[in-house]
């Protein structure tokens, strides 16, 4: 019996889609959705790290302070508009979901916290692509497929 599912959430039409199958398919489950800040992967302006001058007291190919925490209050933000819109399609199944937000690398996080809170099982989506590669799973979703202890369902 599945009890906890794990819906990772990157605002993408996919991932709303497979937060519906996991309500409708699991109605009994308890329901997480996660949210993982990447700096890297969510459009990290790579201009800003490899400045050539020293600035503000930061040396070169590092990022100034400013620059971290403005980055860091975006992607919150981000993550709670996230939050929201996924309890939106939850209140259609009268669920309450848990939310939480980790950092670092989707891929390797979302199997991590899987495995750290007992997860039953992963339901994420795949990111769709046209002609014959629509055949061939995102690398987040085809790594955390291989990687997990738990069963994954991925959503197309």
């Amino acid at each position: 019996m599945t009890k906890r599912i794990l819906v990772p959430i990157d605002g993408s039409p996919l991932s709303s889609k497979a937060l519906e199958v996991a309500l409708s398919d699991y109605p009994d489950a308890d329901v997480t959705v996660l949210h993982v800040m990447d700096p890297i992967g969510s459009g990290f302006n790579i201009v800003e790290v490899m400045r050539p001058k020293f600035r503000d007291g930061a040396p070169p190919g590092s990022v100034s302070i400013e620059y971290w925490n403005e980055w860091y209050e975006s992607a919150r933000a981000k993550a709670t508009k996230l939050f929201d819109k996924a309890q939106e399609i939850a209140d259609e199944f009268d669920v309450t979901l848990r939310t939480e937000t980790e950092f670092g690398e989707p891929k390797h996080v979302i199997v991590e916290y899987a495995e750290e809170h007992d997860t039953d099982r992963i339901v994420l989506g795949s990111h769709g692509r046209a002609g014959a590669t629509r055949l061939v799973l995102g690398s987040v979703a085809e790594t955390v497929t291989r990687r997990a202890s738990m069963p994954v369902l991925v959503v197309k």
